[in-house]
């Protein structure tokens, strides 16, 4: 098992995923969060080429996406009903989705950014219970309510380690 970076020729593929992933959140109550073509092919492209995009595999086969981020994350600027844990510098992790769940795929993927700074930050859509599960069980905290450029809500969770 082993995550890296995602390379371009992948892109079809890991839409794959994400279109999976939208399926898995419609049957899970989340009716609202990845609408429409979102996240596009060429989201998906943009965040390979600038090296934002990671795959976790396992015997050659990519099982989960996810997208790293060196913040200051501009969606976070503004917190309502609760506040950050902290200021220091901290990475943000973007459209997280795995091919098959209940598997700690999200676990893998949260110690990967971990291991690149020990201060995250995610935000995740209110009907998102299986992610907040996830983010929870892995210790992240419940901070408040962030907005989107869009002006949709989402809740925000951060974790600091040791």
């Amino acid at each position: 098992m082993t995550v890296r970076n995602a390379k371009i020729h992948e892109a079809e593929l890991i839409k794959d995923i994400y279109e999976s992933a939208k399926l898995f959140m419609r049957a899970s109550g989340n009716m609202h969060q990845w609408t429409g073509n979102y996240p596009s092919l060429e989201l998906i492209e943009r965040d390979i080429s600038n090296g934002n995009c990671f795959v976790y595999e396992e015997e050659n086969e990519i099982l989960g996406v996810f997208c790293l981020f060196k913040g200051p994350d501009v969606t976070y600027g503004r917190i309502d009903y609760g506040s950050w844990i902290s200021d220091t510098d901290y990475y943000v992790i973007h459209r997280i989705a795995m091919k098959t769940h209940g598997k700690g795929i999200a676990q893998k993927c949260f110690d990967f950014g971990m291991s690149k700074n020990n201060h995250l930050r995610i935000d995740t859509h209110k009907d998102n219970i299986p992610m907040q599960r996830a983010l929870l069980k892995y210790g992240f905290q419940k901070c408040g309510i962030i907005y989107l450029e869009s002006g949709d809500e989402r809740i925000a969770f951060e974790k600091i380690g040791e």
